[in-house]
């Protein structure tokens, strides 16, 4: 019977071993998951497969709502804003700020934000997210850094990746282009992610930093080789984001 187990241990391991191909992890995670299966299968399913299975989820839902604007792009704001005049709760006002958010009505969408966290949802991870977003995308990058940094004190770990790359576009925002690069390179460090390094590549590029922008360009390129069709069609957004930074720059030599 032990052996039975100890088999079972290594046929996860080999799961997450596979996962860290595929997705471009870093290789240290193989040492860690042959040489000790049952540890490294549990850390490794916390601190990387759960949360990419969360994000996936989440974007699969982001690609839905795309779909949606793409038929009648003024009907989710148009439906929450009549929502929101007539029965103004809570709930019709969040809905509110995400629809104005994905509209690009940044600063209407950074205020609803904040009034919704005035109420019952003023510890919202996801309304706090929300507002730091927008608010970076705004320009107000002050209103931002508060939002994050309340992030950072009080649900720490939570959706942590997504705080990284925030914080690091609203201290570049805020002028702050030595932290920015520091935080960018800490959040590739930790998490090693697609997003990361494009976020990364296209500030570099949109900063004049091209030797930068074209060192992560390598590093992009490994982590999206085995992508699939779903992969790539959840990324859509950020690809030509980031295409679009590249087309500014020499290409590599």
């Amino acid at each position: 019977m032990p052996y039975i187990g100890v088999g079972l241990h290594l046929i996860i391991a080999l799961f997450f071993a596979a996962h860290v191909l595929r997705s471009g992890q870093s290789k240290y995670w193989l040492l860690l998951l042959f040489f000790f299966p049952l540890l490294g299968s549990a850390i490794y399913f916390f601190a990387v497969y759960y949360p990419n299975d969360y994000r996936m989820q989440r974007q699969s839902h982001k690609v839905v709502t795309a779909a949606e604007q793409l038929l009648d792009p003024g009907r989710e704001l148009r439906e929450a804003g009549q929502a929101w005049e007539h029965t103004p709760t809570a709930q019709n006002r969040l809905r509110l700020a995400h629809a104005q958010l994905q509209a690009g009505e940044y600063a209407q969408a950074a205020q609803s934000y904040t009034d919704c966290l005035q109420g019952p949802f003023a510890n919202d991870v996801d309304i706090q997210l929300g507002a730091a977003k927008a608010y970076v995308l705004s320009g107000q990058a002050t209103q931002a850094l508060h939002y994050l940094d309340l992030l950072e004190q009080e649900n720490q770990g939570v959706r942590a990746e997504e705080v990284a790359i925030l914080l690091a576009q609203a201290l570049s925002a805020n002028g702050q282009q030595d932290a920015a690069r520091n935080q960018f390179e800490e959040t590739i460090a930790r998490f090693g992610s697609f997003q990361a390094y494009a976020e990364y590549a296209i500030w570099a590029a949109q900063s004049g930093d091209i030797q930068t922008a074209q060192q992560l360009q390598s590093d992009i390129e490994r982590v999206t080789a085995h992508w699939d069709r779903a992969q790539r069609t959840l990324n859509t957004e950020t690809m030509q984001r980031l295409n679009a930074a590249y087309k500014n720059i020499p290409a590599a030599a």
